[in-house]
């Protein structure tokens, strides 16, 4: 049965600490304000720390702004080897943050842009992370994907990260969000197999009314924003629901999709079976493995290098 879960019931995270990407706008801001105001210390990692510090400004709580451009895999080392050198601790990485369109070619690695930030950057920055974790403390990594992600047969392609520049942009972030469901039920698989206490969830927060939505490119995609809005678009408030569900509630479950569904005065959380092509186990094993040749971040894999954590 659905959750019939709201913001207010969000346990107290006192002691916790919890890293939210793309914290300084959207739904990002919003998990990061609920998860202060519950008594986590929140870690805002934004790629405008100028922005971030005028949004920490009007949040109540424990809050830290950081640099973090997930796009570049050298600001993704930075960003960890930052709470690294002083000690620091988590208990929630919540992979939220995402991008429809960038005006860049390619990533400073040479990656498809849309796919290196809302796919590599959060592969590689779990990664790093990972040893960071209490294991005490009911740790987690939320990695948020869109319903989108069954639109397109065959998932992303992992022999071409560069990406074909015709491609458009509605395309490429559909593919990139078909990356984070292989990536968020793979990880789920390794750290099962692996014993480890971290827990991976995958969660979506249906069609709310972000920022993200104005960057969309193209008129089809401009005019599929504008029309779905009107008709399915919750808002960014009910939109967050099912990220912290995920983030926070004892009956989240993994292994399924969080999230509302299409109607958009339904704010329970429904647990949906992962569906093709996010359901491909072959698949998601190969993409981890081009993950990590592409980041250089080897982790819950009998390759794994401890030099490449570093």
């Amino acid at each position: 049965m659905p959750a019939a879960w709201t913001l207010d019931e969000i346990p107290d995270q006192t002691g916790r600490t919890a890293v939210v990407t793309g914290a300084n706008s959207g739904l990002g801001r919003i998990a990061a304000e609920q998860l202060a105001a519950r008594g986590a210390t929140v870690i805002m990692a934004v790629r405008d720390v100028a922005k971030g510090e005028r949004v920490r400004a009007g949040i109540a709580g424990h809050l830290e702004v950081r640099r973090l451009d997930l796009a570049d895999l050298d600001s993704v080392r930075a960003f960890v080897g930052q709470l690294r050198d002083e000690g620091r601790e988590i208990d929630l990485l919540l992979n939220n943050a995402g991008v429809t369109a960038t005006g860049q070619e390619h990533s400073p690695q040479g990656y498809e842009p849309i796919f290196a930030t809302n796919h590599l950057g959060h592969f590689a920055l779990t990664g790093l992370l990972l040893d960071r974790f209490r294991p005490d403390r009911d740790p987690r990594v939320v990695t948020v994907s869109s319903a989108f992600y069954r639109l397109l047969r065959g998932g992303p392609d992992a022999d071409d990260l560069a990406g074909r520049p015709a491609a458009p942009e509605a395309k490429r972030y559909i593919r990139s969000k078909q990356a984070n469901v292989l990536f968020g039920a793979e990880l789920d698989r390794r750290l099962r197999r692996a014993g480890s206490p971290v827990r991976s969830f995958l969660a979506h927060p249906g069609m709310a009314r972000t920022p993200m939505h104005h960057q969309a490119g193209g008129a089809a995609a401009w005019a599929f924003t504008r029309i779905g809005g009107l008709l399915f678009a919750r808002s960014p408030r009910r939109g967050t629901i099912p990220l912290l569900y995920a983030a926070t509630s004892a009956t989240a479950e993994t292994g399924v999709f969080l999230g509302p569904s299409l109607r958009k005065w339904d704010s329970r959380v429904h647990a949906r079976p992962i569906i093709s092509p996010g359901d491909d186990l072959a698949l998601a094993g190969r993409l981890w493995q081009v993950s990590e040749a592409a980041t250089g971040v080897h982790y819950l894999s009998r390759t794994a290098d401890p030099a490449a954590r570093a």
